[in-house]
């Protein structure tokens, strides 16, 4: 848990927007790490391993790994739910999508999907599990048994997605076909899809819902598109860290957290409508590039893989 010199300095460049706090090695866990999931109320962070094949538990208090979880096939997507409790766990290998019980974390279902599970949301309001999979398709469960209850049909594979809580509409990057799908998820319908202008490879996504803005991160180039949800029209564009993969709005800061595998985490600021400024950047390490942002305790989490020298850990950030 003790901070290094290195990470400190990497992070006073950020303008005091993020303060490092804590490092948690993953000894022994290899390969690409995805996303991640946390257990508020436990006090647990959950880390998809997805080329090691398991799930990561972290105890935030002790600040360590306190369990490796077996059994999975490159874990992609990590979704905690308390009420049950239930942890929701998305396989790429085989697309099955795994429920354990939130607290013993004891397997209880498998639900088979038609490959390459990937991305979860969950909407407490309905108790759904949504899950991105397969070719083309979003797919929804009932949060308390996983059992299966429909799908929506899309253009290629769906990457990171976002629910409307005043609403029942759900957008969702489809890089492939080079849009962005507006689904009505009470439905399972399709209704509309906003074009990616100007770029490519739009991963991952955040909502600010109050404000009416969706913020899409591409890769090619490096950049955010911030788009009104009314019209559905861009209206402003900004540099992002390269490779990008995670993309989380601090609303109550009025900032944008943005890591990229290039060794970058971006925080952003919003200093007028549709006006971003970069108000720090963070070195990182080489495919750091998905995270996790809790706004009820302020902390950021940072997913660092095991590249040569550089070791698996979760670096910890907490808002000033």
């Amino acid at each position: 848990m003790r901070l290094t010199a290195c990470l400190l300095g990497a992070a006073l460049g950020a303008g005091a927007q993020l303060r490092p706090v804590a490092v948690i090695p993953l000894a022994g866990v290899e390969g690409r790490i995805d996303h991640l999931a946390c257990d508020a109320a436990g006090g647990r962070l959950f880390v998809a391993a997805l080329g090691n094949n398991t799930v990561e538990v972290i105890d935030l208090a002790a600040g360590r790994r306190v369990r490796s979880l077996t059994g999975f096939a490159e874990p992609q997507g990590v979704a905690y739910l308390a009420q049950g409790p239930r942890l929701y766990v998305a396989n790429g290998g085989d697309g099955r999508v795994t429920v354990l019980d939130g607290a013993t974390l004891a397997r209880m279902a498998d639900i088979a999907w038609e490959g390459d599970a990937d991305n979860l949301r969950y909407d407490a309001g309905a108790g759904r599990v949504w899950v991105g999979y397969g070719a083309g398709a979003l797919g929804e469960m009932d949060a308390a048994s996983g059992r299966r209850l429909g799908e929506v049909k899309l253009a290629a594979h769906p990457e990171s997605f976002q629910l409307e809580r005043g609403s029942e509409r759900l957008y969702v990057n489809v890089p492939q076909a080079g849009h962005v799908a507006v689904v009505d998820r009470r439905r399972r319908t399709v209704l509309a899809h906003w074009p990616v202008p100007g770029a490519a490879a739009n991963y991952p996504m955040a909502l600010d819902e109050e404000n009416h803005r969706l913020f899409i991160g591409c890769r090619k180039p490096a950049e955010v598109l911030v788009y009104n949800t009314d019209t559905g029209k861009v209206t402003t564009r900004f540099a992002c860290p390269g490779d990008t993969d995670d993309l989380f709005c601090d609303a109550a800061r009025q900032r944008l957290y943005i890591s990229g595998g290039d060794g970058t985490l971006a925080i952003v600021r919003q200093t007028g409508p549709d006006r971003y400024e970069r108000a720090g950047t963070i070195r990182t390490g080489a495919g750091a590039r998905t995270c996790l942002f809790v706004p009820a305790s302020g902390r950021l989490y940072l997913a660092v893989p095991h590249r040569g020298t550089q070791r698996a850990e979760v670096r910890v950030f907490q808002t000033e």
